[in-house]
């Protein structure tokens, strides 16, 4: 062989697949028998950098990510209804304005959770004290909202973001060195709950009611201790979930509907967990 061949073949077998480290391989990583030690690593990194940021407790916010602010929804109305002028005849435009209507009323659930994020942060973010850390899905309408309030604050909060077939891209006020994405929904709903100490829900769809029945689920069943668990919005509530009608037909027992509290403004939030802890945030991490 050679000199040329030789210096040929040793950057051959340096670029290699094989001679990759094999933390470094991305390839044998993302393969299914490795997927074990995806969902370990999922589970420690974030548990690590919060134990490093001193982190010691969280409240969970959870609600639509279609809910915008008072202010965008207004100027969107208001584009909107230039367009009909224009086009009066227009169906679809039509249609588009009832939808921003809608937007426009939803709109204080932005405010509700921004007012409320804002509100907790102050008072659990003091003197280096890091209690009743806001975290959320980290994507927009309520989560955003949540995460804009501590923001405002002066406090931390924390994004759990997760990869889907149309990206989400993460708002832009979840502190940076608490923004974290995740492969696996199950592993992304445990660590919502990891260091919870109260679970405030506001009006949402799909997502949003999987992820509070989930919490209910765990409660009632004893795999997790209990924490104050906060529905907002009195009257979307009774019209979403008859929950009247589940203790009717016996499909819950009376003492579940203990299980939750509905509310309708930032403040009462804030008086529902005070009653829950006695005014008091707890340190201790649950198992």
């Amino acid at each position: 062989m050679t000199p040329r061949e030789r210096a040929r073949h040793r950057r051959a077998i340096a670029e290699s697949p094989s001679y990759r480290l094999a933390y470094e391989d991305i390839e044998l990583l993302g393969q299914d028998e490795l997927r074990p030690l995806r969902l370990q690593l999922e589970l420690l990194k974030p548990e690590r950098i919060l134990r490093e940021q001193g982190i010691g407790s969280t409240v969970v916010v959870f609600g639509s990510a279609r809910v915008i602010d008072a202010a965008s929804a207004n100027a969107r109305l208001a584009a909107l209804g230039r367009k009909v002028a224009a086009a009066p005849a227009d169906a679809a435009l039509a249609r588009e304005v009832v939808q921003a209507r809608r937007r426009v009323e939803q709109s204080h659930h932005y405010e509700q959770a921004r007012r409320f994020a804002n509100l907790v942060s102050q008072r659990f973010q003091q003197r280096g004290r890091r209690d009743f850390v806001v975290v959320t899905g980290g994507g927009p309408g309520i989560m955003e909202a949540a995460n804009r309030g501590a923001c405002e604050a002066g406090a931390r909060s924390i994004g759990l973001n997760i990869t889907l077939p149309r990206e989400q891209q993460p708002n832009p006020y979840v502190s940076p060195e608490l923004a974290f994405r995740f492969h696996y929904f199950a592993l992304r709903k445990m660590h919502f709950l990891l260091h919870a100490r109260g679970l405030v829900v506001f009006p949402g769809g799909y997502g949003t009611l999987d992820e509070l029945f989930e919490v209910l689920t765990l409660i009632q069943g004893g795999k997790m201790q209990r924490i104050p668990v906060v529905l907002v919005g009195r009257e979307f509530w009774r019209r979403v979930v008859d929950f009247d009608l589940l203790l009717d037909e016996g499909y819950v027992s009376p003492g579940d509907l203990d299980l939750f509290t509905c509310v309708d403004e930032p403040e009462e939030i804030i008086a529902a967990l005070e009653r829950f802890y006695g005014g008091v945030a707890p340190d201790a991490t649950p198992s």
